[in-house]
């Protein structure tokens, strides 16, 4: 179960602005989204931004963007948290930072507070009730914004350092960057976990891509629940739409679900993909399909724009 997620213009707002089991792969939310990057034939603007769960962890699945656009990076900014240090010295072990962290990040032992860096939420409560001022805050870089441009699109990607954790802090400095006019495309991680929320949370509209399998539809009940409990206009795109079974279109009458969009499940789409080419490009018969998918997307980005300006 995969996301795309679609956010217009910065000045325009939703009204309420404010874990599960990972399998490899995803159900063909990548080998979507970068073919509408070129799909430009009504003059839109497109960016895509693609909100890296893993640092260098280029499995089947998570957000592909890069790979297919090819960009030239321009610019590369650090991203930092502020992480807590204990002063031995100053330390008196009495134990209330440990007591105020919800994560369990800080320890006592041996009379001094341990704090254990992975485990931490940059909430600074521990420097707030420590008594004797042991702990000071240093900033951790978690990960790096990659800036640049590949085939015309502008391009913004998240790299999370190897062995980080936390990744939402990341994906929020990506968002940072979305520009003022156009259209931005987020490619999410697969699933429903904290990055794909912190990916979705603030856009305009959800494309849902999955698959009409057991796993698809599993994954497909979890996914609508999370973006309905974020209030988020969402639609589903059904790939590999020729096997598995009716289980996934039944779902989505029953409730109500636009299905707006099927991807045969054709080889030379696959081979394409695995080569790292722009299916809409290579073949020349699947334009119509992620044309005319677009021109749904926008249609609905539209709508719902419409709707908040009411």
């Amino acid at each position: 179960m995969n996301t795309l997620a679609y956010r217009a213009s910065s000045s325009v707002r939703r009204k309420n602005d404010s874990d599960e089991p990972r399998r490899k792969g995803g159900d063909g939310c990548g080998c979507l989204g970068q073919r509408w990057d070129r799909q430009d034939d009504r003059r839109h603007q497109y960016c895509i931004y693609r909100c890296a769960e893993w640092a260098v962890r280029y499995v089947s699945g998570e957000p592909n963007g890069y790979i297919f656009l090819r960009p030239k990076i321009r610019m590369t900014t650090s991203v930092t948290l502020p992480v807590p240090v204990v002063d031995d010295g100053k330390c008196n072990g009495c134990g209330k930072c440990k007591d105020i962290c919800r994560f369990g990040a800080i320890a006592v032992l041996a009379g001094n507070a341990v704090v254990f860096e992975g485990l931490c939420r940059s909430c600074g409560g521990c420097g707030l009730v420590c008594p004797t001022g042991a702990i000071v805050e240093r900033p951790k870089e978690i990960g790096v914004v990659e800036e640049g441009e590949g085939c015309g699109v502008a391009f913004v990607q998240g790299r999370l350092r190897i062995g980080e954790a936390v990744s939402p802090p990341l994906i929020r400095e990506v968002k940072k960057r979305v520009p003022a006019c156009g259209l931005a495309v987020v490619d999410c991680p697969p699933g429903t976990s904290c990055p794909v929320v912190e990916s979705v949370r603030g856009t305009d509209f959800v494309l849902l891509v999955t698959e009409p399998t057991p796993f698809g539809l599993h994954d497909l009940t979890i996914a609508v629940e999370t973006v309905r409990a974020l209030d988020v206009p969402f639609a589903v795109v059904l790939n590999r739409a020729d096997v598995g079974d009716e289980r996934v279109h039944e779902y989505c009458r029953s409730e109500n679900i636009d299905i707006i969009g099927e991807i045969p499940d054709d080889r030379r789409i696959a081979e394409a993909y695995s080569r790292g080419f722009l299916v809409a490009e290579k073949l020349a018969d699947c334009k119509p399909l992620f044309h005319d998918l677009l021109l749904k997307v926008l249609a609905a980005v539209e709508h719902t724009r419409q709707g908040i300006a009411q």
